[in-house]
């Protein structure tokens, strides 16, 4: 299994790149970073997107992959997959006709160049290889972190934007996760912040992997502000965790 980190901030800034992770060449898990990074073989190969909810940072490559792929002419269909109420947020708010086109009637309206496709929690979608199932965590909006499995031995859970969550903990109780990406949004200081918005800082991280069992052989860090980078680093350093590691964008994960 090969994830590479298209972004991994928490916020909009030069030099950082907004939230995407792309499995293999064909499977991206959120696209805030989608048409900035990948170039135009990269983005015509793209055929399945999984979002965790419709904050901007998360879809803004979803629209203009969408008017690439039209101007393009190439007309292949891109399945953007979600829990129900993110598909239903991406169809009235996003791809409206007021705010963008509706592309998934574009050219035609049988032939859209998107297809929005719900998929429920707990509800697993084979593709590829892959087994992927969305898992809900707690955000300020409905969210689903996604469980991805490749055969026996890999399984690798992305949580998205994320606060303190024992319900999720607890549906993946006993699975063996060999990697955990995790978002940190915020230090230690804004807490309550954190805990309003439904995000993490690295003393909430440390409880929440009190809860993971068994624990994850690896714990990938995304989506820190841009602001507090230093500060959450530092913080995150100082929890001595062995298997953790800072995401940045360009890295690559390898399961």
């Amino acid at each position: 299994m090969r994830i590479k980190v298209l972004g991994c901030s928490g916020a909009g800034s030069p030099g950082r790149n907004s939230t995407g992770f792309l499995l293999g060449d064909r499977i991206l898990f959120d696209a805030g970073s989608l048409t900035q990074v990948l170039g135009r073989k990269g983005q015509l190969k793209t055929e399945f997107i999984f979002i965790t909810h419709p904050h901007l940072d998360h879809i803004t490559g979803v629209p203009f992959l969408a008017e690439n792929i039209a101007v393009e002419k190439s007309w292949h269909k891109v399945h953007v997959v979600g829990i129900p109420p993110v598909v239903r947020a991406l169809k009235t708010h996003l791809l409206n006709g007021v705010i963008w086109p509706d592309f998934t009637v574009i050219p035609e309206t049988m032939q859209g160049i998107l297809n929005l496709a719900e998929l429920k929690p707990g509800r697993s979608l084979g593709i590829y290889g892959y087994v992927i199932t969305p898992v809900l965590v707690n955000h300020s909006v409905p969210t689903a972190g996604y469980l991805i499995e490749e055969g026996r031995r890999k399984r690798v859970f992305y949580t998205g934007d994320t606060g303190p969550s024992e319900t999720t903990w607890k549906r993946l109780r006993g699975v063996d996760l060999q990697g955990l990406i995790i978002e940190v949004s915020f230090p230690n200081r804004l807490e309550k912040v954190a805990i309003r918005t439904g995000h993490l800082t690295p003393q909430l991280l440390r409880q929440e992997l009190h809860r993971v069992e068994p624990l994850p052989e690896e714990v990938y860090v995304t989506h820190m502000k841009p602001q507090f980078v230093r500060t959450i680093r530092s913080e995150l350093e100082g929890l001595r965790i062995k298997n953790l590691r800072i995401l940045r964008d360009g890295d690559v994960i390898r399961v």
